[in-house]
């Protein structure tokens, strides 16, 4: 036991702390907008619960991957559409693009109800969710991002307690985080657009890294998976333009209105 406090060890689970906390940005941002479709008084709890169970689960999915990793990457299944369509996929591969896509539908489905209803306050139909039912999904989805963050993990330690605790602490920064970030998207509506855009970038991420996975081939090209380095950069011009934009805009609105002051 004596051996787990080496600097080695210290510095390995500093390291995975930072990696979880990066990598589960995108994640916080779907709990924020998964949570909303609940009703106000419940979506503090929702939150914090469903990271919690997410927390657990993520323990368990280590657990199994660090037991039976061969079997995730071992294919099951081939397509051979020669020149059109070529790829062998396995289940770590088929999660990551199950993922993607469930993660693009919902950006597109929350940006077209955005552009759809007069009241972005009123949510209608199906857009409605139980406690139970986004619990669910924020678990689920959870899940899916925890096999990119947990496998990056084992590539830097090969010790269970190690990845176990950074994955507690990510998760403990994570629930501290969420009411913050829902809040803030709550005052400043307009960055909800950049969060819901951000999100879609996700989904294309992880369809690029699920087609490298599955080793699939497009017309004879290979997939190839984006770049962390390319997603993070394309995240800070987003978020650099919407800034510069909103300032702009309100220079223009103070403008406006002072010429209207003067003509009137």
């Amino acid at each position: 036991m004596e051996n787990l406090f080496t600097i080695d060890n210290l510095f390995t689970l500093a390291m995975l702390i930072l990696l979880q906390a990066v990598l589960g940005f995108d994640n916080l941002l779907y709990i924020s907008i998964e949570s909303k479709r609940v009703t106000e008084d419940r979506q503090a709890y929702v939150r914090r619960m469903g990271i919690g169970l997410a927390v657990g689960l993520r323990i368990v999915l280590l657990f199994v991957l660090m037991s039976a990793i061969q079997y995730f990457q071992e294919p099951f299944f081939t397509v051979n559409l020669k020149g059109i369509l070529e790829g062998s996929v396995n289940v770590h591969a088929l999660i990551v693009l199950v993922g993607g896509v469930f993660i693009m539908y919902t950006a597109i489905k929350e940006i077209m109800h955005m552009l759809s209803v007069d009241d972005l306050e009123h949510i209608e139909g199906d857009a409605k969710r139980t406690v139970g039912g986004a619990l669910f999904w924020i678990v689920l989805m959870n899940l899916i991002f925890s096999f990119d963050s947990i496998l990056s993990a084992l590539a830097l330690s090969n010790v269970f307690i190690i990845i176990a605790t950074s994955i507690v602490v990510s998760g403990l920064m994570m629930i501290f985080l969420a009411d913050h970030v829902a809040e803030f998207l709550k005052k400043n509506r307009m960055y909800e657009v950049l969060g819901l855009f951000i999100l879609f970038i996700v989904g294309i991420l992880l369809l690029s890294e699920g087609g490298h996975l599955a080793h699939l081939k497009l017309f004879g090209f290979a997939v190839e998976p984006m770049a962390k380095t390319t997603f993070y950069f394309v995240l800070a011009v987003m978020v650099a333009v919407d800034i510069v934009q909103s300032r702009y805009r309100a220079k223009l609105m103070a403008q406006r209105e002072q010429e209207l002051g003067r003509a009137g």
